[in-house]
């Protein structure tokens, strides 16, 4: 059994004072780094937008921060300029131990879709080839850590999943926005799908 942690888009924009601030991101570090230390492959996510992607409320006449869209893929939430390719809200925390990684998978750069999951873009059928990295590498097992807990850690647990890994999400290790409700039906969400939820 080879396990690995999949440490999800610990970055700047998601970190106190960024632009998509998740209360207390920045207070999951110390214990993440520490965690790294435990498991045989260590993954970063890190969401990577171009500017003016199609996911930015900025992009859309009128529309509110945090307002939903549809969009051709589905429901869209459409979020705050965040995670700009280059920029320094895109940056990992300064106090990860990035050096620790193994791979640094970077999601969300197609201007036209969004990109929650680690696996898939938000059509939920584009893959980010990190299902073929973890497979030929021969891990079965995956912990899941980091931001947010609702969005992009839910989507790559539940897809992980429904991929056949066996998965637990650390919920103390992970931070969720809770937009509309949407923290308690990604813990449910995760646990019917079959993610243990410790």
């Amino acid at each position: 059994m080879t396990r690995a942690l999949i440490v999800i888009d610990i970055q700047n924009d998601f970190c106190p004072g960024g632009a998509l601030a998740v209360a207390g991101g920045d207070e999951i570090v110390p214990d993440v780094n520490q965690l790294m230390t435990e498991f045989d492959a260590v993954i970063l996510t890190q969401d990577w937008h171009p500017a003016g992607h199609s996911s930015f409320a900025s992009q859309h006449d009128g529309a509110a921060p945090l307002s939903m869209i549809e969009m051709p893929y589905g429901p869209q939430v459409l979020w705050p300029d965040h995670c700009i390719q280059g920029s320094p809200g895109a940056n990992f925390h300064p106090d990860l131990t990035v050096d620790r990684a193994d791979l640094i998978i970077r999601k969300g750069y197609n201007p036209a879709i969004d990109s929650y999951s680690a696996f898939f873009e938000n059509d939920h059928s584009t893959p980010t080839g990190l299902e073929g990295y973890l497979k030929t590498r021969g891990i079965t097992d995956l912990t899941m850590v980091g931001l947010a807990t609702d969005f992009c850690v839910n989507f790559s647990a539940v897809d992980a999943a429904r991929l056949g890994f066996a998965v637990t999400v650390r919920t103390d290790l992970c931070r969720g926005i809770n937009l509309g409700g949407s923290l308690a039906a990604a813990l449910s969400g995760m646990a019917e799908a079959g993610v243990t939820v410790a």
